[in-house]
Order: structure tokens, then sequence, then C-alpha cells
């Protein structure tokens, strides 16, 4: 059996299209045409990966994205019609793992969500688990640690802070940090690293006098050691 994809696409023409080429490539595919029928068919049995439409009925995408992500890290990729930066952003903040402005290309999608289940299939037994002074960034379960508190963070700006985080005093410019992060085809706007370094900052920026998130200008950016402390090993 192929990986099952659910589509949320309430068009009935581009559902279908999206129906045949993804059959085509073995994929199992289920579809669903309003947000509410796309939480039944998640309760029914959780996707390989979901590819959600912003603008349906009853329950738009932006509140679909935001059930899944209470109970689960399913890949999303978003679908949508526009195409402003605001609007690829806070897809990403709420938690989808890639977005696509209509119109696409069949190709396109089909990459795309090959390169997300790539970046989704980590190894079970691979801890991903970052310990600094008042810090701790937890990817296996999606948490961030500040001070000895939980602090509610979307995915993407918890998986910059641990790119950041794993390889410290490495200085990366926006575009590897695109790369690493949201995957080496992820068509963004580099402005999208600086606006989750900025949220980021939000919530970590002076805990501790042992590290820093720093701006190398010209650059990019570096999460750096002070006092000569070593990384975790």
């Amino acid at each position: 059996m192929g990986r099952d994809i659910l589509v949320v696409e309430d068009d009935y023409n581009i559902s279908n299209l999206i129906h045949m080429y993804l059959d085509k490539e073995g994929f199992d595919v289920r579809l669903a045409s309003d947000g509410a029928k796309a939480m039944e068919e998640f309760r029914k049995k959780v996707p390989d990966l979901m590819v959600l439409d912003i603008m349906l009925p009853v329950m738009d995408g932006w509140a679909v994205c935001a059930r899944v992500r209470e109970t689960s890290r399913v890949p999303i990729i978003m679908l949508t019609a526009k195409s402003e930066l605001f609007e690829r952003i806070h897809g990403l903040e709420m938690g989808a793992d890639d977005y696509i402005v209509k119109p696409f290309e069949m190709k396109e999608l089909i990459a795309r969500i090959n390169a997300v289940l790539r970046r989704s299939e980590i190894p079970n037994d691979t801890s991903k688990t970052i310990s600094y002074d008042k810090l701790v960034i937890n990817l296996d379960a999606y948490e961030l640690i500040v001070n000895g508190k939980k602090v509610d963070t979307p995915p993407k700006e918890l998986e910059l802070l641990y790119q950041l985080a794993s390889t410290p005093n490495k200085v990366y410019t926006r575009n590897q940090l695109l790369d690493e992060v949201w995957g080496f085809d992820y068509f963004g706007d580099s402005r999208t690293v600086d606006v989750h370094i900025k949220r980021l900052r939000e919530k970590i920026e002076n805990v501790s006098d042992q590290w820093a998130l720093r701006t190398v200008w010209g650059v990019g950016y570096k999460f750096e050691l002070r006092n000569g402390k070593q990384a975790p090993k």
C-alpha cells in the first residue's frame, strides 16, 4: 500500500486533479471538501500527510491545522490563492510544514509532498533534545522549556532554534536556514527567517548570560555560547 494522503479542497476540479496525479504516483488518497469532513477523516485514520486548502466551508484551513496540531505532528502542506508573505508565515507558524500558492503545477506539488515526507522520517531512536543553562529544546516532544517553564512555540520556530543551538557559534545565512529548516526546495522569502528569529528572541532573550541568539550583520544568525561554555554532548 502507498502512503496515505488526505486532500482537503472544496474545489471539485482541483480536488479530482490532485487525486488523479497522486494516485498515479502510488499514493492512497482520501478527499474531504470542508473542514468538518477533514476532521472526520483525520479521526478515522491519521494520514501520512495532509494537503490542506485554507479557504474552506464550515471550518477553514487555519482552524483545521490548529485542531490537528493539538494531537498530531502529521505533515501538512497548505494550499491557498493568496501569495502575500504574511499568509505564508502565518501558515508556517500555525504548524504547517510547507505552503504552495495556487495556481501551481502538479509536478511541484508532488515534489513538495515527497520532500516533506522525507523530512518527516526521523528515526525513532534518534534523540533530539538539547540542554543549555535555563534552556531545553526538545524536538521529540516539540517543547521549549525556558527557565523551568514550558513556552508555547510554533513548530518552525522550535526547529529553527534547534538547528542553531545544535551547532553553537556556527554562523548560518538566511538561505542556509531556509534550506535546513524549511527544506532545500522551499521557495520562501528570507524575511521568513527574520520574523521567526524576532519571535524567538521575545521568548528567550536575556534568560541566561551563558548563551545568546546573535545577529551576524551582513551574514545571518548564530547561537552564541559565552564564557568558554561548550556544546552539550
